[in-house]
């Protein structure tokens, strides 16, 4: 049978043909100056644009339609995006201001927990650049913490969006809001992820298909959207983040913004450039609330914590009898209990971020040559055996498999 042409086939073809230029497009960025010339970063930079191909049109597509809404799990042990934090849990939808929305589950144990609902995208920020690529930039609207979440006796609740306002569990919605921003953070390995579900009050009729018309504004938002995650990251770091490429190794200044406020946390980033033969110390004094450190790639893409050391919590860290918690950033393992490795990478970015009780603290950096790394470190800080070591991993492997049900 000849081929046969329907209406709109001439616009899904020019669609197609231009995302895939974007997508290659893209791809050229794994090349950047910022991504060092070795075989182990270029190959992390062409996984961290397919880990995001594969949820571009789960995005633009799959759960685009806020009639329908449905949640997405925007980060995983194969998914990175966005300075992802390993001890997080992120979940999104798409919803609107006019439609009602009833979230319900189970809360689950997770010391952090916060539900934000999120308005539009403004074409400029309020310090005069362009927000982050999509999905991010939004403007936090309302939002509710686990703390102030109304339960039943065994963790179930169920949770409002936009309407009239019902009980304790409601955030409003305005004629902007545009998402859901679902996540919860995690101390120690034996902590219960909340089960989510979500769903539209009056629905009464099966999802319609896509059209092409909506096919052609899918593909041009997930060309969008890949084009964003190579171009920005690290770029909008050093831009708008308030860190320095020039100086690594070195935490900027703490700066709470109102935003950070509402989304109920701090957070500082570092990048940093360890040589094969440095190794990078930081330290800080333990501190009251919930804590973290995820070390991650040069496009801030979250390190594989599913095998490998590269994130801490309070639970997880121990700290040296002067009460100050030292970590030690290296390419292979030094046998400090406070080890994050660095996958062989030789640039990369390790963020902290500061939930719940206290304040967030500074924290200082030493870069020192690996061979001088023992006399760098008090005598009596934490060490583990190679058993040790072994018996942390499968706790971690465990632990990180119990949240995502794996």
């Amino acid at each position: 049978m000849a081929d046969e042409n329907c209406p709109g086939d001439e616009k899904l073809q020019a669609a197609w043909d231009n995302f895939c230029n974007q997508l290659k497009a893209a791809g050229a960025k794994a090349f950047k100056p910022q991504n060092p010339a070795t075989a182990l970063h270029r190959a992390d930079a062409f996984r961290f644009l397919t880990q995001n191909l594969g949820q571009a049109f789960d995005l633009a597509l799959e759960t685009k339609n806020t009639r329908y809404p449905a949640l997405h799990l925007f980060n995983s042990p194969t998914r990175k995006l966005g300075g992802d934090c390993a001890d997080f849990i992120y979940l999104q939808a798409w919803i609107d201001g006019h439609s009602t929305y009833r979230i319900s589950g189970n809360r689950g144990t997770a010391p952090f927990l916060n539900f934000t609902v999120q308005g539009p995208r403004p074409e400029k920020t309020p310090a005069g650049h362009a927000p982050l690529h999509e999905p991010f930039g939004d403007t936090p609207e309302a939002n509710l913490f686990g703390h102030q979440l109304a339960t039943h006796w065994d963790g179930s609740f169920e949770l409002y969006i936009g309407g009239e306002q019902r009980g304790p569990n409601w955030l409003p919605a305005t004629p902007g809001t545009r998402k859901l921003f679902i996540r919860q953070g995690f101390d120690g390995w034996d902590e219960i992820p909340a089960k989510i579900r979500i769903e539209r009050v009056d629905m009464a009729a099966p999802k319609p298909l896509p059209t092409p018309a909506e096919m052609v504004t899918a593909m041009e938002w997930a060309g969008e959207f890949l084009t964003g995650v190579m171009r920005d990251w690290p770029d909008w770091m050093f831009a708008h983040g308030g860190v320095d490429e020039h100086e690594p190794n070195s935490f900027p200044p703490e700066a709470d913004t109102a935003d950070d406020k509402k989304r109920g946390r701090a957070a500082a980033n570092m990048h940093w450039h360890i040589a094969e033969d440095e190794a990078l110390i930081v330290e800080f004094p333990a501190h009251e609330g919930l804590w973290m450190l995820t070390n991650m790639g040069v496009f801030c893409n979250s390190m594989d914590y599913l095998y490998r050391p590269v994130s801490y919590t309070p639970s997880r860290s121990k700290a040296d009898a002067d009460g100050i918690i030292r970590m030690v950033l290296a390419h292979d393992d030094p046998g400090f209990h406070n080890w994050i490795d660095t996958q062989g990478f030789l640039r990369g970015n390790l963020t902290y971020r500061h939930m719940l009780a206290g304040r967030p603290v500074p924290l200082a950096t030493r870069l020192v040559k690996r061979a001088a790394l023992e006399q760098a470190m008090p005598a009596n800080s934490a060490r583990v055996t190679p058993e040790e070591r072994s018996a942390q991993l499968w706790a971690r492997f465990n632990g990180i498999r119990q949240r995502y049900g794996l």
